[in-house]
């Protein structure tokens, strides 16, 4: 994919503190170049999200501001702080063209408000001062809205919060009460090891860090002398989660693409600025360090950039067949919170440590809050991810894909559905999906049981009440083993993929060399990497499936290489291994656990047959033989 070298973000080197202080510039500038000396609205591109355009215009004109209060606390002027200012004054004037609006209950104007109170708290000298006594009241008028609208019960209750901390900062009345009921609501969402769900029996994903991680460490450095006790319960607990958030950076700087709103991109890295800024030492300041821009330098090397210098929707290329419902072209934004760590001085211990890589890791992090187990390649830097998937559901976009897949990784990321027909349309790596012979599949959207013991992972689910699946995933890289107990009363066809290989143009000029052993495997080589399957059970068969473009998050074009089979009603077992390698030219194939199907069991041992990893015994099934 080409990108636009002529951008200065291409060039920065993300080295110190001046290179991210410029760096700020370089993102923000594209945005306020857009504006006018009245506008409070941003407008970036002419797509659509669920809330009305001129909201999404106030969201582009605000979040910048994640990045700017910041930039402001550390002593560097904004040049383009005048017309922020402006913006400020007339969106929150009610007499003016640029009125950004009385707020409703579960407004999306309650999100944005998060940042001016965020603001006032970090850099009132710049924000709040220099305002008449006139537009300081219309300023603390349309931001008090928020202690009468009603916000959803997930880590909006925080920009409440957030709100009412700018309030108090500048000596005007807040509701501290309101802060209170919502503080000890997110408490009710606290797992275990550092873990929040994003809401009672939500999801476990960036929203932990991010948002509830991130807000919760602002709240706990701006009241640390005033509220002790829930500052330093905090701050404990941002440390337990770094211990394993941290096992979803490679040491190459990409994150593990996983769950939603993935458009934030390096938002993802956000956390530990967080921690950072909270001065929590779970980890050396050079450490933090380098995850921080290492992580910058990462994304800064992705095509996400329109040719004006301003952020896509996408991942790792503009991409709205992955984007949200709620994602407007000024949503990708968020991810200015990650420069929270210009707040801090120049001689702050952050500044001036050496940057250092990860330190070493284990190979294996079970991490039961998140419903994951993660397996790290130290050779590669891979990153996967393995999922026992979730209970319960949501209704946002592609849900199953972003929660429910066997395993996430952060080379081949993962792909979501471009339509509803066949496979090449409905791109499903890393899960099992199921027709009834009419090209219409289903794949797991929830759980009905779960459990995770050391690297094996199991689920049952149900694609429709009369069909039970039963699947036990042997987590490892590069390989992983796969054993799915199918109780039918249909006729099936299913299809399990493995990992989604990115293919370039030379493949095309080239030819994608596609090494089929057998019927029952395939190898997928390209100048990306390897990508591979096998039928280790004697119903399945190996096939390459090439999805429609832009349904994987990081590659554009893939393959997918697939064991696919039919099955009558019945009870039935397919067993797969899967392999996956970003780099060919290492020639690491690694050692593939064996895998023995005797009578009704199946037995999973280590590559040199001494160690048993897995072990099941089934009562009825068909197609045993291997």
């Amino acid at each position: 994919m080409m990108k636009n070298f002529d951008l200065p973000i291409y060039k920065n080197l993300f080295k110190t503190r001046e290179d991210v202080q410029e760096a700020l510039e370089q993102l923000c500038q594209p945005v306020t170049n857009t504006l006018g000396q009245t506008s409070a609205h941003v407008h970036i591109g002419n797509t659509s999200a669920a809330y009305p355009d001129r909201v999404a215009e106030m969201e582009g004109f605000s979040r910048i501001l994640w990045g700017i209060a910041p930039l402001l606390a550390g002593g560097r002027d904004y040049s383009s702080l005048d017309t922020i200012l402006e913006g400020i004054k007339n969106g929150t004037n009610p007499n003016h063209q640029e009125y950004w609006g009385d707020i409703h209950d579960y407004d999306q104007r309650i999100v944005e408000m998060a940042v001016y109170g965020f603001s006032l708290a970090l850099a009132p000298e710049k924000i709040y001062h220099p305002l008449t006594k006139e537009e300081k009241t219309n300023l603390i008028t349309w931001l008090s809205q928020i202690n009468h609208c009603k916000a959803y019960d997930c880590n909006w209750l925080l920009f409440v919060v957030l709100v009412n901390l700018g309030l108090k900062s500048v000596g005007v009345p807040y509701d501290k009460e309101k802060m209170e009921q919502n503080l000890n609501r997110i408490d009710e969402f606290y797992l275990s090891d550092g873990w929040y769900s994003d809401g009672v029996g939500a999801h476990c994903d960036y929203y932990t860090s991010f948002a509830i991680h991130y807000y919760c460490l602002l709240y706990a450095k701006l009241m640390e002398k005033e509220d002790r006790e829930r500052s330093t319960r905090y701050k404990e607990r941002a440390g337990l989660f770094a211990e394993q958030f941290i096992y979803w950076f490679s040491k190459d700087g990409s994150a593990l693409p996983y769950g939603r709103s993935l458009s934030y991109r390096f938002a993802q890295v956000s956390f530990w600025s967080a921690l950072v800024f909270a001065e929590v030492e779970a980890f050396s300041y050079g450490e933090m360090k380098g995850i921080i821009l290492n992580h910058l330098r990462w994304w800064c090397e992705q095509p996400i950039f329109h040719q004006d210098g301003t952020l896509s929707i996408g991942y790792a290329y503009p991409n709205l067949v992955m984007a949200e419902n709620y994602n407007s072209p000024g949503s990708p934004y968020w991810g200015m919170k990650t420069f929270l760590i210009l707040a801090l001085p120049s001689d702050h211990p952050f500044w001036q440590a050496e940057e250092k890589p990860l330190p070493r890791l284990k190979t294996l992090s079970i991490q039961e809050p998140a419903h994951l187990v993660i397996c790290r390649q130290e050779e590669t830097g891979h990153v996967a991810a393995f999922n026992s998937g979730h209970s319960t559901t949501n209704e946002h976009t592609h849900t199953s894909a972003k929660y429910e897949k066997f395993v996430y990784s952060t080379y081949f990321g993962f792909s979501v559905p471009r339509a509803e027909w066949g496979l090449g349309q409905g791109a499903f790596d890393s899960m099992l999906a199921v027709s009834e012979g009419d090209k219409i599949y289903r794949v797991k959207r929830k759980s009905e049981e779960y459990t995770i013991e050391g690297n094996v992972i199991y689920t049952k689910w149900k694609p429709w009440e009369d069909v039970v699946i039963r699947t036990w995933v042997i987590a490892g890289i590069p390989w992983h083993i796969r054993v799915h107990h199918i109780d039918t009363k249909r006729k099936l066809d299913v299809a399990d993929g493995g990992f989604a290989l990115g293919k370039t143009d030379e493949a095309f000029q080239e030819g994608i060399v596609d090494e089929v052993k057998n019927k029952k495997s395939v190898v997928v080589k390209t100048a990306l990497g390897l990508s591979g399957i096998e039928s280790i059970s004697m119903n399945g068969r190996a096939v390459v499936i090439h999805p429609n473009a832009n349904t994987n998050i990081i590659n554009s074009r893939t393959v997918i290489p697939t064991v696919t089979a039919s099955f009558e009603i019945g009870t039935h077992l397919l067993v797969t291994a899967v392999f996956g390698e970003p780099s060919h030219d290492t020639g690491n194939w690694g050692e593939k656990p064996h895998v023995e199907l005797d009578g009704h069991k199946v037995t999973v041992y280590s590559a040199d047959k001494k160690t048993i990893q897995f072990e099941q015994e089934f009562e009825n099934y068909e197609h045993i033989r291997t």
